[in-house]
């Protein structure tokens, strides 16, 4: 991610150049899978071009880390393959049983967190037990969902997420330093130190899921669980439960080392956007985090290409999927 203030990318022998105040950094090809980019960063088209011939994805993000606009190859992905299939899925009984499985591994993943936490403060080792015991009575819930009329199961699932994420929440609120505890969980705008963090995770986050659901062929705008919203990727919204935790881990973990300070936030009217200096050292935890390699069915990847091969394990399903 390029955020700097007058930052500039240019292409010297194939390679991206980035500038700041004087200072030249080269950047092999091969080494980038997306260029993000704040406002007021400068690029020449050629920077443009060399990342479409590579299949480079080149994002506009906002202020909380949202993505704003995407240049990408015309290559990407075989939607037209799998689109069929895909609507016929995301109205099935199937996608119904796929909607909990989703929502037991996200929950079952906030149960990982929370019993993390022990780790940093023993001392609150009953009160996560006990949390931990009724997400997994959230879990229960939903393996038991019987229901045959779809709205009815879904808002029931909904019911049950929304829950089992109040009560997660309330966990992490409870056993963070003092500085960063929050009243509430706010998305946009963000009303604390904890709350902007989170949500500039979880933007990033969405660049990584929207990609891979593109480049598997999957069309990110035809959802399951989550309503279809007018020009929003609502299957991203789906899948992302998943992967949630990672963003949760990562901004976790900078409040439990107080890595982080007021200092590092702009602040108006109450509302908390991360300034320069925050989104260095955000960014560069979470992607840290994202690069690490970590085994998830027998296979040893990077974050970043567990998300791959999950996407492309779907696009396999949608491919032989039949009412």
């Amino acid at each position: 991610m390029i955020n700097k203030y007058g930052a500039s990318i240019k292409v010297k022998n194939d390679m991206f150049v980035v500038g700041y105040e004087k200072e030249y950094h080269n950047v092999p090809v091969s080494k980038v899978k997306s260029i993000l980019l704040n406002k007021s960063v400068q690029l020449t088209s050629n920077v443009l071009f060399l990342a479409i011939a590579h299949e480079i994805e080149v994002i506009l993000i906002g202020k909380t880390g949202t993505p704003k606009g995407r240049i990408w190859s015309s290559k990407y992905g075989s939607i037209s393959s799998i689109r069929k299939n895909q609507a016929a899925f995301s109205k099935s009984n199937a996608a119904i049983v796929w909607i909990k499985n989703l929502m037991q591994q996200k929950i079952e993943n906030q149960q990982t967190l929370i019993i993390s936490l022990q780790k940093y403060d023993y001392s609150n080792k009953q009160h996560i037990e006990i949390s931990y015991k009724k997400l997994q009575k959230s879990i229960e819930k939903l393996i038991n969902l019987k229901e045959e009329n779809t709205k009815l199961i879904t808002d029931k699932i909904r019911g049950i997420e929304g829950y089992s994420s109040k009560l997660y929440f309330e966990v992490l609120n409870n056993n963070l330093p003092d500085m960063y505890k929050f009243k509430k969980r706010s998305q946009h705008p963000a009303f604390d130190m904890f709350n902007a963090m989170l949500n500039y995770c979880y933007g990033i986050l969405y660049i990584h899921v929207e990609r891979a659901l593109i480049v598997a062929g999957i069309d990110p705008y035809l959802g399951v669980f989550h309503r279809d919203t007018y020009n929003r990727p609502v299957l991203v919204y789906d899948v992302i439960e998943i992967f949630r935790v990672w963003a949760d881990f990562v901004v976790v973990d900078l409040c439990m080392q107080k890595i982080m300070f007021p200092d590092f936030f702009d602040i108006n009217n109450q509302v908390w956007l991360l300034n320069e200096n925050g989104k260095r050292i955000l960014v560069n935890s979470f992607n840290n985090y994202m690069d690490e390699i970590i085994p998830i069915k027998g296979n040893s990847r990077s974050r970043t290409n567990h998300i791959e091969l999950w996407a492309k394990s779907f696009a396999q399903k949608l491919k032989v999927f039949k009412e």
